[in-house]
């Protein structure tokens, strides 16, 4: 069993790495994307060009299977807490790599992250068991959730349509809040399709259901919709305030979800009710110091000119530049 439980830390532990680390590897690779075309944040797709960004996708998805296979040896209780380690590996990697300061106070709103997530999952009641991809339906369908996907929705394309063009890039919440509220109903589909495949795996095939591939088809469209915004809330903040602030409402949503669709509070102690409050209380007070002490990033501003080429007499040129990278493009003369 001490084997067990320590090979399930281990990998828990190479999955937080992983997942830290790619959230600093893609916001480079958005940072070269945006120097050959439009940023992620005003709809460019440039970066699935650049080799760096897929390396930062691989390096997740290698730490989502690393934390999926941890969950096999070791407890929930063990493995899900080590997974807030993400956010002080990417904090951490941003403060070096990407320069993007973490102030005293935001090194307290992580551990105050961390803590609460900690208590948050000490307190989690127990999953219920279930044996069929019908049974998940039945549940998907049941009034209570079905009101819950509704506002879901409403809320997200309230969002996308209307706060996006006009908050998103000043707005942190904008971005976050539609890959939060949407990778609430990705969870739910995925943990359909994971019973799925155990079912298949013990002899039931669960893929001759149609509602197997119903789920199948909400967790992909789920997924593109989370990365394109997460790609945009990157490529407009800093790092270090993108990953907990995420980390805290998905991790909110997707419990909210969890408990109307799977009923976990039922037949909970006061205690545990109460201690869940307090470990959500100390995670948004953790996002929220985060939030106030980190340094606004400075302001983009696109320039073009002409320069003399080999062929081309003059050939415009457009980069998009900091006020501090506009002063020393000036003194070396480029617009001449």
């Amino acid at each position: 069993m001490y084997s067990s439980n320590l090979t399930g830390f281990v990998l828990a532990v190479v999955s937080s790495a992983f997942i830290g680390s790619s959230f600093i590897i893609k916001k480079k690779g958005l940072q070269l994307a945006r120097v050959n075309g439009p940023r992620a944040s005003v709809g460019g797709y440039g970066y699935l060009l650049q080799p760096l960004w897929w390396v930062g996708m691989i390096t997740m998805i290698v730490g989502e299977i690393s934390n999926f296979i941890a969950y096999i040896y070791a407890p929930a209780v063990l493995v899900t807490p080590l997974g807030a380690l993400s956010i002080i590996v990417s904090a951490v990697l941003a403060h070096f790599l990407l320069k993007e300061k973490l102030q005293k106070m935001g090194i307290l709103g992580c551990l105050l992250c961390i803590v609460g997530s900690t208590v948050i999952v000490i307190h989690a009641p127990e999953e219920m068991s279930l044996s069929s991809v019908q049974e998940i339906w039945e549940l998907a369908t049941q009034p209570a959730f079905l009101s819950y996907t509704a506002s879901a929705m409403a809320v997200t394309l309230v969002l996308v349509l209307y706060c996006a063009p006009r908050y998103g890039q000043t707005n942190i919440l904008v971005y976050i809040g539609i890959c939060s509220i949407i990778g609430s109903l990705t969870v739910m589909s995925i943990k359909a399709i994971g019973i799925a495949i155990k079912l298949t795996l013990d002899g039931a095939n669960q893929f001759l259901y149609f509602q197997t591939w119903i789920f199948t088809m909400v967790a992909i469209t789920c997924v593109i919709v989370q990365l394109n915004y997460l790609n945009m809330a990157l490529d407009n903040f800093n790092t270090a305030v993108v990953s907990p602030i995420y980390y805290a409402l998905f991790t909110a949503f997707t419990i909210l979800a969890s408990a109307i669709m799977f009923k976990d509070y039922s037949g909970q102690s006061i205690s545990s009710i109460v201690s869940e409050l307090c470990g959500f209380i100390t995670v948004l007070s953790g996002t929220t110091v985060l939030h106030s002490t980190r340094e606004p990033d400075p302001p983009v501003i696109t320039v073009s000119w002409y320069i003399q080429g080999n062929s081309d007499p003059w050939k415009q040129k457009e980069e998009d530049v900091s006020p501090l990278n506009l002063i020393a493009i000036i003194r070396q003369d480029h617009f001449k």
